[in-house]
């Protein structure tokens, strides 16, 4: 039982660690972490139109609605292409999320490191320690990345804040699929820590459990040993040469 258990630990650390550095790599690889819209709002029929679309990931900026409708900038050349539709907070959103950029890298770095020791372990389970330090990096890895997240959302949240109110403007924004994908991974991560860490514990106790006694490491002299009954024999010093 205590077998099949080690098995299913070794198994679903190893599933979770992959999913969760798929993940990641992923969603730092992609560009829809964030979608904003930027528009009027019509008086005559109060409905909006749509100047300026775009979706955002740690690297580029994609502009799908607008006069730069079909380009992507990278995000620390971003300018705003109409500054009375595209105001200085939008622009500041963009540039400010790239505070949380270095978390998901240091997270991906992180998890790779560790996936790759989990699987070493895993091929030479007779090295227990290695269980142990794979989940202390899949445990480093996720804090890593909710660190980004938290500054990512705080960044936005920030600068949204600070917006100016106006009923002639129209202003949206929503996370794309890219930060569920890191939000996922960060679940995923923490769980294959865990689980490493727990099969480590495991794989500990089951190396003390048949490890033998050190007394069953001592000598022992029979009685049909031929030091058992081998007596010293002294020759007198006058006999001696």
């Amino acid at each position: 039982m205590s077998n099949c258990s080690s098995r299913a630990l070794t198994l679903l650390s190893s599933v979770f660690g992959a999913c969760g550095l798929l993940l990641v790599g992923i969603a730092v690889s992609t560009d829809y972490w964030l979608h904003m819209e930027e528009g009027i709002v019509l008086q005559q029929n109060q409905t909006t139109e749509v100047k300026m679309a775009l979706h955002a990931g740690l690297w580029r900026v994609c502009f799908v609605a607008g006069q730069e409708k079909g380009r992507c900038v990278a995000s620390e050349f971003f300018h705003g292409p109409d500054t009375d539709i595209v105001t200085e907070n939008t622009a500041n959103i963009l540039k400010t999320i790239r505070s949380a950029t270095p978390f998901p890298m240091v997270s991906l770095f992180l998890v790779f490191t560790a996936f790759v020791i989990s699987n070493i372990g895993h091929i030479r389970p007779q090295r227990t320690i290695l269980a142990f330090v794979s989940g202390i990096f899949f445990i480093l890895s996720g804090l890593s990345l909710i660190v980004g997240l938290v500054l990512y959302i705080s960044s936005i949240n920030d600068e949204v804040m600070n917006r100016p109110s106006s009923s002639e403007q129209y202003f949206h924004y929503r996370y794309g699929w890219s930060f569920a994908f890191a939000a996922s991974s960060f679940l995923l991560k923490e769980g294959a820590g865990v689980m490493s860490v727990y099969l480590f514990t495991k794989r500990y106790a089951e190396e003390e459990m048949y490890r033998p006694h050190p007394a069953f490491y001592r000598p022992r002299l029979s009685d049909c040993s031929d030091y058992s009954g081998r007596q010293e024999t002294r020759i007198p010093r006058g006999n001696r040469q």
